[in-house]
């Protein structure tokens, strides 16, 4: 049985050598016994070559030397008075079934049976009254154990194979997964450093040119604004690390948290039936109302801003909104990444965003930015 332990068919293999050549007769230095000991010499070969690897031995090299093989059984059979060697024939047709395709296997297993049975029926060699001449034919009968011995080995390799692709599937998806993260926590390091960054580096530039002046009150100022910024900056990064951990607070009580801590109390609505949503979503929502809430007091300072969270059955709708500034807001400061960062945090969820100025209603003049996740 070729698909089982090698050992274990190594231990058969020497068996079958070892008894034919215990019990064939005649065995000497010449006539017939010369005859008997070459045939068994060339069959135990034969049958020992079925260890090589199917790799290391191309088809037509095995069809050769297993057609000898046979051929070397059935003269061994009318060669010899008595013995096993009619063993050989059996196991190597087994084995032409494992390793031959099914045309040359069918064929050489075929030839088997008409040799040996024909050896047998017509008494070709002596001593042949001990086996029956159906004896000889059922010798091509181990070709279909080979067959389906090689079917279940193909199967397993199959098996192995689908196994080995899923596990490289995984794996390349578990890297995608890692990308997706990087470019996740990219935009929020974005989100959070640079408008900051750039705008407490437009102040300290503007109070380094102002020191030339002399100016001192407006050296003050601008040093005051750049700490102003700095403790801005600060208070984004906490609200960034929460967004960034997976066990991420509920929705609701984060967005109130939020919008508190901004001064503006008592700027969330809330409407319809409020559910648990999934941490990456909860975590993208959050991000998106800290942006917009983030550009409304850098460039609308002063000016009321309003924040929505619509609850329906089929998906969860954020709108921030924000009125006109009453002070003049920093204007240039912004890179313009903060809404691709949002579009890409809507789009990771498959769901849509619109923003742009609000042109009628209380908020006139001010700026919207509504995100639609589904489910």
């Amino acid at each position: 049985m070729p698909g089982h332990d090698p050992r274990a068919q190594w231990v058969v293999t020497l068996g079958v050598v070892v008894l034919a050549w215990a019990t064939e007769r005649p065995l000497g230095p010449g006539g017939r016994g010369l005859a008997v000991a070459a045939l068994l010499a060339a069959t135990s070969v034969a049958l020992m070559a079925r260890h090589l690897p199917v790799a290391r031995v191309p088809p037509r090299i095995a069809l050769i030397w297993l057609g000898c093989g046979v051929v070397a059984a059935a003269a061994l059979i009318g060669t010899g008075r008595n013995g096993a060697g009619y063993l050989f024939a059996y196991f190597l047709v087994g084995h032409i079934g494992f390793r031959l395709p099914l045309k040359p296997a069918l064929a050489l297993a075929a030839l088997s049976s008409a040799l040996c049975g024909g050896v047998l029926y017509w008494r070709l060699g002596p001593g042949h009254e001990q086996l029956s001449w159906t004896v000889g034919v059922t010798t091509g009968i181990p070709v279909v154990a080979g067959i389906l011995s090689r079917s279940r080995q193909r199967a397993v390799q199959a098996m192995i194979q689908s196994a080995e692709s899923a596990e490289r599937a995984a794996r390349a998806e578990a890297q995608a997964a890692v990308l997706t993260e990087r470019s996740r926590i990219a935009r929020d390091v974005h989100d959070v450093l640079a408008h900051s960054l750039a705008g407490i580096n437009m102040q300290l530039e503007l109070a380094d040119a102002l020191i030339d002046t002399g100016d001192l009150e407006k050296v003050r100022e601008a040093n005051d604004k750049a700490h102003s910024m700095v403790k801005d900056s600060l208070k984004q990064a906490q609200w960034t690390v929460h967004a960034l951990r997976a066990d991420s607070f509920p929705l609701v009580e984060s967005l109130t948290a939020m919008t508190e801590s901004s001064g503006l109390r008592h700027a969330l609505t809330v409407t319809g039936s409020v559910r648990d949503l999934p941490a990456q979503t909860t975590q993208n929502l959050l991000r998106i109302a800290q942006e917009s809430l983030t550009n409304a007091a850098r460039h609308a300072p002063g000016g009321t801003a309003e924040v929505k969270l619509a609850f329906t059955p089929d998906s969860t709708t954020l709108s921030v909104r924000n009125g006109p500034g009453t002070r003049a807001g920093a204007a240039g400061v912004g890179s313009g990444m903060g809404l691709i960062g949002m579009r890409e945090r809507v789009a990771l969820l498959g769901g849509t965003i619109t923003a742009g100025p609000v042109t009628e209603g209380p908020g006139r003049g001010g700026w919207q930015v509504e995100a639609v996740i589904p489910g």
